[in-house]
């Protein structure tokens, strides 16, 4: 039985880098993926859901919002299964933060930075490079048609975990260590070796402890456990009916160009005046069906 929650469910991962508490296990985790120039010190977390600027715009709910000492724009969300335009839908949750800064008045447009993060537990399949399969990290930032970064203050980072397979002997960046912690925690029975002298680590360990929750907490995690394992089954469901339809459409596709080229050379014979009988035996067809061939 599993000593400790599950990150890619919904209560796991907010109980971990979702609470104003334990701001510190987020930032931790945020500056391992941002550069030292973009480096937290300390952040607040805002409302999750944003309101449209209009009664007939769509909302955004985040999983997580947050801004820093510099004013600056945070939205992580956890992706669990594959989805549609995931990118797209990322690049309009950024809109809001963006058009939140816009003053009354006069204002010059000097816009606070917004990055968008995106833990995926999935692979995407739309590499525009196939040296990007296999990679964990998907940054992306606004560049000119000479790959030159031309605007610094959005950003796009995503985190394609089924890439990352380090065992713990592996680990070498702080981000390898989060990246550890995130996709294994379920899975650990003590604290790893690696991260018992490293206070931050220690501390996000305990409170994924199940044995530290209440019975209200508990039902919220095993619910949302039980929703996201019933959300992985029936993925894998469609896709094995996927494989199993694409196979027999795939077989009778081959039949039907069969058959279609017993029928050309059935009526090859029939114009050269062959016997139906000796048609039959050279192609495989009936003479019924040579019967209704049509010359």
């Amino acid at each position: 039985m599993a000593k400790y929650v599950d990150l890619f469910t919904d209560y796991g991962f907010q109980r971990i880098f979702g609470e104003e508490a334990n701001k510190n296990f987020l930032i931790d985790f945020l500056n391992s993926l941002l550069p030292a120039h973009a480096h937290i010190k300390d952040l607040t977390f805002k409302n999750t859901e944003q309101l449209p600027i209009t009664v007939n715009e769509r909302k955004a709910v985040y999983d997580i919002y947050c801004e820093n000492e510099k004013g600056e724009k945070f939205i992580v969300e956890l992706q669990k299964a594959k989805q549609n335009y995931f990118i797209e839908r990322t690049i309009y949750y950024s809109t809001f933060p963006i058009s939140a800064q816009a003053l009354q008045g006069d204002w010059d447009y000097n816009l606070k930075a917004v990055y968008c993060i995106g833990l995926l537990d999935f692979k995407f399949s739309d590499y525009a490079d196939e040296n990007e399969r296999g990679e964990v990290v998907h940054t992306h930032t606004i560049k000119n048609q000479h790959n030159r970064e031309v605007y610094n203050k959005l950003t796009y980072i995503y985190l394609e975990m089924p890439n990352f397979n380090k065992t713990e002997s592996e680990l070498v960046t702080r981000l390898d260590q989060w990246l550890y912690f995130i996709k294994n925690l379920e899975t650990f029975q003590a604290i790893p070796e690696i991260f018992k002298n490293q206070i931050v680590f220690v501390e996000a360990i305990e409170k994924a402890e199940l044995s530290r929750m209440n019975e209200e907490a508990l039902a919220t995690y095993y619910a949302g456990l039980k929703a996201y394992r019933d959300n992985i089954s029936q993925l894998n469901t469609a896709k094995q009916e996927g494989i199993e339809e694409g196979e027999a459409n795939k077989e009778k596709y081959a039949a039907e160009k069969a058959k279609e080229k017993q029928i050309e050379m059935a009526k090859k014979c029939l114009i050269r005046g062959m016997p139906k009988a000796d048609i039959a035996d050279l192609t495989g067809l009936t003479e019924d069906e040579i019967n209704q061939i049509k010359l």
